[in-house]
């Protein structure tokens, strides 16, 4: 079953970026928090209104991403527009 429908966009909630369940948590701070060596359980901990699902739902969405062929120029540069995990 897919857990996409946790990730929703609205673009009055964190300009417009997707987000996990209309919340203020934007997926790519949870993936970015993922990547840095954190574990469901540990992201679940810090942001207790999260939930393990949406954590799978992020990864779900990322792959869901990728597999459409979206990418990024050069990952290891952040947009010139972005500050990471900051908006």
């Amino acid at each position: 079953m897919s857990l996409l429908g946790r990730i929703t966009t609205d673009p009055s909630v964190c300009h417009g970026k997707p987000v996990v369940r209309g919340l203020r948590h934007p997926v790519e701070l949870i993936l970015g928090l993922l990547a840095s060596g954190m574990i469901a359980e540990e992201v679940v901990a810090d942001y207790p209104e999260l939930e393990t699902a949406d954590i799978l739902a992020t990864l779900e969405y990322a792959a869901a991403v990728v597999r459409r062929g979206t990418t990024v120029a050069d990952p290891l540069q952040p947009d010139d527009d972005d500050s990471p995990l900051t908006n």
